[in-house]
C-alpha cells in the first residue's frame, strides 16, 4: 500500500477508511495529534514525538491509556505496510464516540486512535523560504497539539496565495512562531526562540536544534524577540518535522538573514546528522 490508514485496530488503503460519525473529532476537534517522518523502516524522534502526544493527551485530559509499547507497535504496523521508503506518519487520539454534546462522554467510553502513513520526501536543504506575516489571534494553549488547526489553515492558506513558504505569527510586536513550524534566528552568535511556553508548540526539532547548538559553539536563548528584531536577525530559521533546519531569505517582501551563512550551515549540517543518526542511516 502506498497510503495507510488505521482506525481503532483496523488497518487498510487510506482511501477505503472510514471513521464513525460519532467520532468526537467531527463534532468538536476534540483530541490531539502528533506526526514525524519515518525512513529506513524507522520513525524518527519517537521517544519525542510520543512524549509530546501523552503530554497532550494530559493536558486536554483525554485518558489515552495504550502503553507507549504498544502504541509503537501499531504506529510500526503502518509503516511496515507502506511500500513508501520515507513518509509522514500521523496519529491521533480523540476523546471517544458518543452522541453529541459539550460534557465529556460517560468514563466507559474509550478514547479512539486514528493513524496513517503517506508518501514525503523532506524539504530540500538548501530552500530559501519566503514569509508572511499575521497577527497570532489563537488560543492560549499552543503548546498543546490539538485537531483545531482552523487559524493556523487561514494563515498558511494566506501564504501559499502569495508564493510563499510560512506564516510568521506575531502578538504585537513579539513573535510567537508559524502556522505550522516553528521560527528560530540567529543574532550574535545566539540561536534565538520564543520560550517553550504556552504560546508556541514544543517542536521537536525545535528542540533538537537548541540541544546541538551549543555542540558546534553557538549559544541559545530562549527569551521573546520582536518583529524588528527578527528583521534584522544575521539568520532566520523554520524548523518543523519535514523541514528540521530551513533558511528562511525574505518576509513581508523584505530580504531578511544571509548574514552569517557559516553559522547557518554547521547547525543545518549538525541536524541533518542527526537525524541520519536516528533513522539508522549514519
Amino acid at each position: 500500500m502506498t497510503n495507510v490508514g488505521y482506525y481503532n485496530g483496523k488497518l487498510g488503503p487510506f482511501e477505503e477508511m472510514t471513521i464513525p460519525m460519532s467520532d468526537r473529532a467531527i463534532y468538536f476537534g476534540d483530541g490531539v495529534y502528533d506526526a514525524t517522518t519515518f525512513c529506513n523502516n524507522r520513525i524518527f524522534a519517537a521517544k519525542d514525538h510520543l512524549d509530546r502526544f501523552y503530554n497532550s493527551c494530559k493536558l486536554l485530559e483525554i485518558n489515552f491509556d495504550m502503553p507507549r509499547e504498544e502504541l509503537i507497535g501499531e504506529l510500526q504496523k503502518c509503516i511496515d505496510a507502506t511500500d513508501a521508503d520515507t513518509g509522514m506518519l500521523y496519529w491521533q487520539a480523540t476523546r471517544g464516540n458518543g452522541p453529541r454534546g459539550h460534557a465529556f462522554p460517560p468514563a466507559n467510553v474509550k478514547p479512539s486512535l486514528l493513524i496513517f502513513t503517506a508518501p514525503m520526501g523532506r524539504v530540500p536543504l538548501d530552500t530559501q523560504a519566503r514569509l508572511i506575516t499575521m497577527e497570532d489571534t489563537r488560543f492560549l494553549h499552543c503548546n498543546i497539539k490539538t485537531l483545531n488547526l482552523i487559524p493556523s489553515v487561514i494563515a498558511y492558506q494566506r501564504c501559499c496565495e502569495q508564493g510563499c513558504f510560512e506564516t510568521v505569527f506575531h502578538r504585537g510586536d513579539i513573535v510567537t512562531e508559524c502556522a505550522h513550524s516553528n521560527i528560530l534566528m540567529i543574532k550574535d552568535g545566539v540561536v534565538c526562540t520564543h520560550p517553550r511556553d504556552n504560546l508556541i508548540l514544543p517542536g521537536i526539532s525545535l528542540k533538537h536544534i537548541l540541544e546541538l547548538a551549543p555542540t558546534i559553539g553557538l549559544k541559545t536563548s530562549e527569551e521573546p524577540f520582536t518583529l524588528d528584531q527578527l528583521k534584522a536577525a544575521d539568520e532566520v530559521i523554520i524548523s518543523s518535522s519535514g523541514g528540521l533546519c530551513i533558511r528562511a531569505v525574505e518576509m513581508d517582501g523584505q530580504p531578511i538573514g544571509g548574514k552569517d551563512k557559516e553559522s547557518f550551515d554547521k547547525l543545518q549540517m549538525a541536524v541533518e546528522h542527526h537525524y541520519l543518526k536516528d533513522v539508522g542511516l549514519e
